[in-house]
């Protein structure tokens, strides 16, 4: 057995905590519990749009090349973390690890 994610939410840049009600088990072994995911009340909702609705303009009168940086970023970050990225989603959809991987890097 490998070890429980405990999500949280991310909102505004910030881990915002919830109550875990929700459980994902991996599909080939459902005793094991892949990652316990926390509820989102009506506050959690309200706060996620208020930050996206912040965060739009910026994002809008960003130049297609700083968006691009952006998106390059994190697929360089996604890359570096290809191998623990593919184990958990061959855990979580009972994928190979080579076709966790390949997901990752597409």
């Amino acid at each position: 057995m490998t070890d429980t994610l405990d999500l949280t939410h991310w909102i505004n840049g910030e881990r915002v905590a919830g109550e875990l009600k929700g459980e994902s088990h991996n599909p080939s072994d459902t005793r094991e519990i892949v990652a316990r995911t926390p509820d989102g009340g009506a506050a959690e909702v309200d706060a996620a749009v208020e930050a996206a609705k912040a965060a739009f303009p910026a994002w809008s009168d960003a130049s297609p090349e700083v968006r691009s940086d952006i998106l390059d970023k994190a697929s360089n970050i996604l890359m570096e973390r290809r191998e623990s990225v593919g184990r958990l989603l061959s855990r979580e959809e009972g994928k190979t690890l080579p076709e966790g991987i390949g997901e990752t890097m597409r």
